[in-house]
């Protein structure tokens, strides 16, 4: 695992990052072994510039933040918030578009947005390893192509070998679709706009544009967590999909 994932930090400057091609749902977390994870699986939905928030357990919550584009998925500790949410330092590439974005964002065009799916992600759920982790992910972004920035880099090829891992499905959607071309880069990952429930919607007169805009979308999410993870009580835990 560690030689696959020195690949992908290779290739962070680059437009398009060989993680991005993580289209399919993984059965259990790489770092997780089957004997030692617990699954978590919940539904929601939203509207554009509408947020969804579930608390996970020991102070963690899984949240859709809404921004002008769509939205980011988040995992958010208790307290102030920290610089990178514990999702955004775990799941390169970190200077590319990126599973957590569902957005329009990179020339993504609201069709692409959805069609990318379902997206796999990566979450830290120990405070201490969040905290190494946000340091070496400064040292690696301040001081490239310098020794510090080579043991950053290490220590964040680790990761999923320690990192609690999600996958979030688009179940249905709305869109309003762009108008302009698919983007090279979407195109890399963004395969199953077919097979993925939506409606399209028409723009308002005059109101078309290049990119396009999700308006709604219904969404289940996969959760796997360590064994010994405190999930917050109205969360259904399943040991099976673990095994």
């Amino acid at each position: 695992m560690k030689r696959i994932y020195l690949v992908v930090f290779l290739f962070l400057t680059m437009p398009v990052s060989p993680l991005m091609s993580q289209s399919t749902p993984r059965k259990h977390a790489a770092g997780l072994p089957a004997a030692h994870c617990k699954q978590v699986v919940f539904e929601g939905e939203v509207n554009a510039g509408q947020e969804f928030a579930r608390p996970l357990g020991q102070g963690l919550t899984w949240m859709l933040e809404p921004i002008a584009s769509g939205w980011m998925v988040r995992v958010l500790p208790q307290g102030p918030r920290p610089a990178q949410d514990w999702a955004e330092l775990a799941t390169p590439p970190y200077r590319s578009m990126t599973p957590l974005a569902i957005t329009t964002d990179f020339s993504f065009r609201a069709q692409d947005a959805i069609a990318w799916n379902p997206r796999h992600f990566q979450f830290l759920t120990d405070a201490s390893v969040a905290r190494s982790t946000a340091a070496a992910y400064a040292t690696y972004m301040a001081h490239p192509d310098t020794p510090e920035s080579s043991n950053a880099m290490n220590f964040l090829v680790g990761l999923p070998e320690s990192s609690a891992q999600g996958d979030l499905r688009i179940e249905d959607s709305r869109l309003v679709p762009g108008t302009a071309n698919q983007a090279q880069m979407a195109a890399s990952v963004a395969m199953h706009f077919s097979s993925t429930p939506h409606t399209v919607e028409q723009a308002a007169s005059g109101q078309t544009s290049q990119l396009g805009r999700v308006t709604w979308m219904r969404f289940r999410v996969t959760l796997l967590l360590p064994r010994d993870f405190a999930v917050e009580g109205k969360l259904h835990t399943d040991a099976s999909g673990c095994r």
